[in-house]
């Protein structure tokens, strides 16, 4: 995500961070590279205007001349004039305490993912300890109803739908159910058209009188760039939004919605889509992300991300299988599903400090990863639970059974075997150090 403008931005806090001192000239030129990367990402003319003149203010003053680390200084201008372009802080949902019913109507045009950002957010929520209902009330799209279903019938919540043709019926009607049945989060999966027009707007200022929403989020198209931030302010001037999913946010190579959107409308980003499962909706964090343009990597999503996906008796777990050899390749399947739980290869490496903007898409092999996948689920639980008798017939029907080559099932043993060996001389190092450690105090 952001691809472009994260290796432009790296460049320059590499290059400029580095220098011992600094003089107007390199801030004219830094500054210059800035205002040509943001445009070319699309971001509003007037923001990067904004942007570009309070950096250069800042920038020229005493402070970072005369600073001890006046690159360093420079950088942390930059750092912190997109944190205020993204929303300075993280915005969480305005809802109420789990007695009351709250409200969140969701907006937007057709294509834009809402149907599927209403399930992502109704997972997120459940996640959080709420008990969601969602409510179809899209009968302008067709199946619009049939996916929410299918959604949520997915990820464990219920699904209100109506059999008529009047959306602020079935909206009524899963209101009292929520009330009766003590759910105390609905999300409301509203009408969409190709394109903002008055009789949709209409029927969404019913339904937002009608259901007198806590929070209403519009869901744009992350990839759509100034057009996104066109749609949310005619939303916000006939509905009144209270912040913005951007959806498809993990294919977005510019940029531009995300750092124009806060800037242009006053409303804040409150929620990405970063993949199309169900768990791909992560909470926006504008410190977070600027540090994440910046090259800097986002070490704490990272950690959330793997925290969320491995509990610590597992990692116990396998720490211990890799010190005593008994990690066998089901627990290496179990990793992969892991890793892939946490979002795509990626998002993961543009998390990580100095990789960010750094590896192109040709050096991430994600189908490398599916190809493993299939080959270890075309063994039985026998052969991965003891690698050493896949001879060379059983080598053959494992390849048939995934689709790959008798060779490509041998590298993935051989790979195995030395990832195996590798994790067991690195934690017994680090027990060693450890031991180290505790002698020397």
């Amino acid at each position: 995500m952001l691809e472009k403008l994260t290796q432009t931005f790296g460049d320059i806090a590499r290059t400029v961070g580095g220098k011992t001192t600094i003089t107007e000239k390199n801030i004219d030129e830094a500054v210059d590279r800035i205002k040509m990367a943001l445009l070319e990402a699309d971001v509003n003319l007037r923001v990067v205007r904004r942007f570009v003149n309070a950096t250069i203010e800042e920038a020229k003053g005493e402070k970072v001349l005369r600073a001890v680390e006046p690159g360093q200084q420079f950088i942390k201008i930059v750092y912190d004039r997109m944190v205020g372009l993204l929303g300075d802080t993280r915005q969480d949902l305005a809802l109420k305490g789990p007695d009351t019913v709250s409200v969140i109507l969701l907006l937007g045009l057709q294509g834009s993912g809402k149907t599927t950002s209403a399930a992502k957010l109704a997972l997120h929520l459940k996640g959080k300890g709420r008990r969601v209902l969602l409510v179809a009330c899209d009968l302008v799209r067709p199946a619009a109803a049939e996916q929410l279903s299918a959604l949520g019938t997915q990820i464990g919540v219920d699904v209100v739908r109506g059999d008529g043709s009047d959306p602020l019926v079935i909206a009524k009607t899963a209101l009292a159910r929520a009330k009766k049945e003590l759910y105390d989060t609905v999300i409301v999966d509203t009408t969409g058209r190709m394109q903002v027009d008055e009789a949709m707007m209409d029927e969404l200022a019913r339904m937002r009188d009608l259901v007198r929403p806590d929070e209403s989020l519009l869901v744009a198209d992350a990839m759509t760039g100034q057009s996104a931030v066109d749609i949310a302010k005619a939303f916000d001037e006939k509905i009144g939004i209270t912040g913005v999913i951007l959806s498809k946010f993990d294919s977005d190579a510019r940029g531009g919605a995300a750092l124009s959107l806060k800037s242009i409308t006053g409303k804040p980003i409150k929620f990405i889509g970063v993949s199309e499962r169900p768990e791909g909706l992560e909470p926006f964090y504008p410190d977070r992300m600027a540090s994440r343009i910046l090259g800097m990597g986002d070490v704490v999503s990272l950690v959330e991300k793997a925290q969320a996906s491995i509990e610590q008796e597992d990692a116990l777990e396998l720490e211990r299988k890799l010190a005593d050899e008994s990690f066998t390749l089901q627990d290496y399947l179990d990793q992969i599903r892991r890793v892939r739980k946490m979002g795509s290869l990626k998002s993961l490496v543009d998390m990580m400090p100095g990789l960010a903007g750094q590896i192109n898409d040709e050096q991430i092999d994600e189908a490398d990863m599916k190809r493993e996948e299939a080959i270890l689920l075309s063994m039985t639980k026998k052969e991965r639970m003891n690698h050493l008798i896949i001879g060379p017939t059983r080598r053959s029907r494992i390849a048939r059974g995934s689709g790959t080559s008798v060779s490509e099932v041998a590298r993935l043993l051989k790979k195995f075997e030395k990832s195996r060996l590798m994790m067991k001389k690195v934690i017994k190092n680090k027990k060693m150090a450890e031991r180290f450690m505790g002698g020397a105090r």
